[in-house]
């Protein structure tokens, strides 16, 4: 069965989430609020998720305030960060590129990455551009670490970093490529990866999402997917808010 390249992340991603309580999921994120609506659809209810500018899926009412009181009373389980660039260290740099003073490229900002890198157990990063310009080798700008120091306390932190290439596992303070996606060669993921990463000496093919998981994602997700990310939904799954309110009434 054939399947688009979001269908395939959301899908690695969901697998990743895993058995948990509750999964937030941050703005201007529709892969990671794919993979969690796709888990709870899977877990009949759970983990109950929370997606920022949902009106439905979200029940705060305060914004990111209540998600940052609510990460650091240890009531979420998952989140997801990205940035312009990411490390061989897990660090992210959502700030800027090049000279702090004078910098080449700016971003939009840490807000609160930092503090919930260490408060929530797993971070899944993502990044859809897999490339030396986004993968390198020491970011410019430490916006989350993604280790510390033995004597810092941390409940949190990273798990995985997706991509469109691969899946890379976090372990003891660097990436292993856990697997690669279909279409993809190792050799593609080495030439294109700025920092070095552990690997097995037979790299998996990243397993592709079953037929029903397709049809959850497609009849299900897509529809509640498309209250917050209208133009995603339609453009992946030809699904858009107004026919979603339609079938409702």
């Amino acid at each position: 069965m054939d399947f688009r390249p979001e269908e395939l992340l959301a899908d690695v991603i969901a697998r990743l989430i895993g058995d948990v309580r509750h999964v937030a999921v941050g703005n201007a994120s529709p892969i990671p609020a794919t993979a969690a609506l796709l888990a709870r659809e899977r877990g009949k209810g759970r983990p109950y998720v929370s997606l920022l500018q949902s009106r439905k899926h979200n029940f705060w009412t305060d914004g990111a305030r209540e998600l940052f009181d609510c990460a650091g009373q240890g009531r979420i389980d998952v989140f997801f960060l990205s940035g312009g660039q990411i490390d061989g260290h897990g660090n992210i740099n959502l700030v800027s590129i090049g000279d702090y003073a004078h910098p080449k490229v700016r971003f939009p900002g840490s807000f609160g990455s930092a503090y919930l890198y260490y408060v929530v157990p797993k971070v899944i990063l993502f990044r859809t551009e897999h490339s030396r310009r986004t993968l390198v080798p020491k970011v410019d700008f430490v916006s989350a670490p993604g280790a510390n120091e033995p004597n810092v306390f941390r409940t949190g932190g990273p798990i995985a970093l997706v991509t469109n290439r691969c899946l890379f596992a976090f372990e003891n303070g660097r990436f292993r490529l856990a697997s690669v996606h279909p279409g993809h060669m190792v050799d593609e993921v080495i030439e294109h990866t700025g920092f070095d990463f552990d690997r097995p000496a037979q790299v998996p093919e990243t397993q592709p999402p079953t037929p029903e998981t397709l049809r959850i994602m497609r009849e299900i997700v897509a529809p509640q997917l498309a209250e917050v990310y209208p133009q995603f939904a339609q453009e992946v799954f030809d699904v858009t808010a107004e026919s979603n309110q339609g079938a409702a009434l």
